[in-house]
């Protein structure tokens, strides 16, 4: 390793040693940002190291949980995988992944038996992909999300086929079949493509939701008809236009059972046969996280019986459907940063019997996105008749409170500014051995998430096991 490396691992290891012991963080970005000033190859030059390559997973929404899964997968299958665990998905996160798995003179620990398993967020893709250089890659979805960050939804579309068209033959694509701005990419990827979906009609919605983002076909701009719509814009689709439609999955779920508020199980047809898959977590969307996770399982060459095992064994990720035990409360936390997976949130919970209790926490800070109209387009209507108690806290406390207003919540929701009196007035208001469900942006939720692992015992979310 050349000497900038060396340099650039010494001072990344310093400033996250820094950032933990003045209490600034879980150093999960900062030692990254500091590494790649002094060897902006960095990420390239540790990436390369790894034996087996590396997968990255890319979307809107589930990103962090395929990736969980996926990680999980790796290792039962003998490969140690190394994991942007903490869901820091700019370069800066995956260079301090990598980072704090390398010794001081730049080589990685296990590196001869080790995979790499990062998700990536869907701007930085392509910069990612050339320093990576990933042997799969796995699209999730695709939806408005900060659009004062990311623009239009086509923006991130165009980056991604640019990505795929100068990608070498070799690298495989998974794609999701139901989405059809992601199934468009088969179109631009010059490899392999698996793709995924969900063949079981009896989950589909009764009527659409307001957050459809690809409305029209981007090749000759009808508007898609749908024969069954599962959420936002993700279903059985075609085009009367063009006559493009859904393409038929590689890996489709045949058969989903929801149980509310509690586990998923899937009956799924593979290129290697039928299995079952039985989740700890709930929701559709989780249903189609796991779908990803197992079409990349079997793109990276393992058994299915590995990928399930794999699969099974995966706990909710930090903030995603994470658990905590309160002074005898249950406290589940479900992180909702857009309107598409806001609204699969929101059904989950409303699936769930009995009146609800709710923490609603809505940020604006960097990384939420400055635009918080998106809440408009978020179906809380769903949660309005069943609400018990409903406190609402964060930066833009009052826009939420007013949402809800107009959804039929009452008009005097308590709005509590500060996050720790906020979440200590909610426990207050769910009697012992009821749930509350507490429902942050992005930066809410590592707020809350770290009030919540100190009242329950919890290690912080950069400590979270893989």
């Amino acid at each position: 390793m050349s000497l900038r490396v060396v340099a650039a691992i010494a001072a990344g290891k310093l400033a996250g040693t820094a950032s933990r012991a003045f209490g600034r963080g879980g150093g999960t970005a900062l030692p990254g940002v500091v590494a790649e000033k002094v060897e902006p190859r960095l990420v390239e030059r540790l990436a390369a190291q790894l034996g087996h390559g590396s997968i990255i997973v890319t979307g809107t929404n589930g990103k962090t949980t395929t990736a969980h899964m996926l990680s999980s997968v790796a290792a039962k299958a003998g490969y140690p995988p190394l994991h942007n665990r903490s869901g820091s998905n700019l370069m800066r996160g995956v260079a301090t992944a990598l980072l704090d798995s390398a010794g001081l003179l730049g080589r990685l620990s296990q590196a001869e038996r080790r995979l790499g398993v990062f998700e990536v967020d869907e701007a930085t893709l392509p910069e990612a992909v050339r320093a990576i250089k990933p042997r799969v890659l796995i699209f999730t979805n695709l939806f408005r999300d900060q659009l004062d960050r990311y623009g239009e939804v086509d923006s991130i579309a165009a980056r991604w086929r640019s990505t795929l068209e100068a990608a070498p033959e070799s690298r495989i694509a998974v794609l999701n079949a139901d989405d059809p701005s992601v199934a468009a990419l088969r179109e631009s990827a010059r490899g392999p493509v698996i793709f995924y979906g969900v063949d079981d009609r009896s989950a589909a919605l009764a009527g659409p939701e307001h957050a459809a983002d690809s409305r029209w076909c981007a090749g000759c701009g009808s508007e898609y008809v749908y024969d069954t719509l599962f959420y936002g814009h993700v279903g059985h689709w075609r085009c009367p236009g063009c006559e493009k439609s859904r393409p038929q999955p590689d890996v489709s779920a045949t058969s989903i059972r929801l149980e509310p508020g509690g586990d998923t199980t899937l009956s799924v047809a593979t290129p290697q046969g039928k299995t079952a898959l039985s989740l700890r977590l709930s929701g559709l969307y989780n249903a189609y996280n796991a779908l990803a996770a197992l079409a990349g399982g079997l793109a990276l060459g393992f058994d299915v019986e590995t990928v399930r095992a794999g699969i099974e064994a995966v706990d909710a990720a930090f903030g995603r459907q994470e658990r905590f035990e309160i002074d005898g409360r249950r406290v589940q936390v479900f992180l909702g940063k857009n309107p598409a997976g806001l609204n699969q949130v929101l059904r989950t919970i409303a699936a769930v019997p009995g009146e609800k209790r709710l923490l609603l926490l809505l940020n604006d800070d960097i990384a939420d996105g400055r635009d918080v109209s998106w809440i408009w387009d978020a179906d809380f209507e769903l949660l309005a008749d069943g609400a018990a108690s409903t406190i609402v806290s964060g930066h833009r406390a009052e826009d939420m409170a007013l949402r809800l207003k107009y959804a039929g919540f009452p008009s005097d929701l308590p709005v509590v500014r500060g996050t720790d009196e906020a979440l200590a007035l909610a426990l207050r208001e769910t009697p012992p051995g009821e749930q509350l469900f507490v429902l942050p942006t992005y930066t809410a939720m590592l707020e809350v998430r770290g009030l919540l692992a100190k009242r329950g015992g919890a290690a912080p979310y950069w400590e979270a096991p893989s």
